[in-house]
């Protein structure tokens, strides 16, 4: 019996699985993680790209803020006539929407169009076309903005007064690195807001390239 047992202390036949075992977990932890680096640059580029998609239709689509295109700004503060270029002053429209409630256009600053009725439709037809690069997005994650610019002419006949800069934002993005989920299970990570900018053409048709 003695014999047996150093027999088996001095044998070697089982190092090599012994030293495999040890390495598994990081040789599998560092595989993971190079899978999770490319997972986040896909989805970093999926939001980018959505912005951009979104920003896109936003400017030559039907505004979320509707009366934009119907809001005449001669005599607006009483000096404005036929023609004058507007000054950037007339105020900011931030939309977003929660749930599957209808989207909400705030207004800051002296917005001659503060009390804009708000279009569903244009605001779901936008995350429907970003959907299309990151179909993980919901309402709850599009912000819509509508800055001042200098641009535009009072009493335009072609279309909007005014041409805003508009903003398309994403927020609350997250993602979820395997290597979380293996030890923390739905555990997910927060990114930073996406967003993309353009100058609002002529807001009035129901396509873009």
């Amino acid at each position: 019996m003695i014999g047996i047992l150093k027999s088996i202390l001095k044998s070697r036949t089982g190092g090599s699985a012994a030293e495999f075992t040890l390495v598994l977990p990081v040789l599998l932890l560092f595989l993971l993680g190079i899978v999770d680096a490319c997972r986040l640059i896909w989805t970093v580029n999926q939001a980018e790209k959505a912005t951009q998609a979104g920003v896109r239709y936003a400017v030559v689509t039907a505004p979320v803020a509707s009366s934009l295109t119907s809001f005449s700004f001669l005599n607006w503060g009483g000096t404005l006539t036929q023609g004058d270029p507007i000054p950037a002053n007339y105020g900011t429209m931030t939309c977003t929407r929660t749930g599957a409630a209808d989207p909400v256009c705030q207004w800051t600053g002296t917005a001659a169009w503060a009390t804009t009725p708000v279009s569903p439709q244009a605001f779901t037809n936008i995350t429907l076309r970003m959907a299309y690069m990151l179909p993980s997005l919901t309402g709850d994650n599009v912000v819509i903005t509508y800055s001042p610019t200098d641009l535009g002419f009072a009493g335009d006949p072609n279309g909007a007064d005014a041409a805003p800069l508009v903003t398309v934002s994403l927020r609350n993005v997250t993602f979820k690195p395997l290597v979380l989920q293996l030890f923390r299970g739905a555990a997910s990570i927060p990114l930073p807001d996406f967003r993309a900018s353009l100058t609002l053409e002529d807001a009035a048709g129901s396509e873009s390239n």
